[in-house]
């Protein structure tokens, strides 16, 4: 059972597993550019305990309280990781549609995994299957807007979620196919 401390006739509620959370948030890289921001997604709620974000962001969030507001600087290996040369891999211009126009830049889904054509070198194309943030540490702006215990239905949800196997690690290897971008 997650602690509480009484204020008054106000309880405030510390995170901790299974607690719903909102956050709001901004996450620069190293040059202090916006990768994403809860002004342009709106807050970001998730079920403390459930790797739904980051492991650096997660374990840093552990304890707060509604109200608090903290900078936070993640390192590659507490993030997305590092660039892995193996997600790096050519294949021929003939897996692809004919009709297709390639170009560096493109992303789409393949086999289950986000790839990006980083290059094109006549019918050979490099793709990169590297999460977009793997290699870079990220720094965070967050104020917990909300703590609350979840609900059960939103309990079973997010459980549910982890039962086909992609258990949205968030880029980090463990458990899934990834897919977080940020915080999500």
């Amino acid at each position: 059972m997650p602690e509480s401390r009484k204020i008054g006739i106000i309880f405030s509620m510390k995170i901790a597993d299974n607690c719903l959370v909102t956050l709001e948030y901004t996450l620069k890289d190293d040059d202090q550019k916006v990768l994403d921001s809860s002004e342009q997604m709106g807050p970001l709620d998730y079920v403390h305990g459930y790797r739904q974000l980051i492991p650096g962001l997660e374990k840093a969030l552990e304890g707060r309280e509604a109200g608090e507001s903290f900078s936070l600087t993640v390192a590659p290996q507490q993030a997305y990781g590092e660039i892995d040369p193996r997600a790096v891999f050519e294949v021929s211009r003939a897996q692809f549609p004919p009709d297709t126009q390639l170009e560096v830049g493109m992303e789409f889904e393949t086999s289950g995994h986000h790839v990006v054509i980083t290059g094109i070198d006549g019918d050979i194309i490099t793709l990169d299957a590297n999460h977009p943030l793997a290699g870079k540490t990220l720094h965070f702006d967050i104020k917990v807007a909300g703590v609350r215990d979840a609900t059960p239905e939103e309990l079973e949800e997010v459980q549910a979620s982890f039962a086909g196997g992609c258990g949205s690690s968030c880029g980090t290897g463990e458990g899934g196919c990834g897919g977080c971008s940020g915080c999500h």
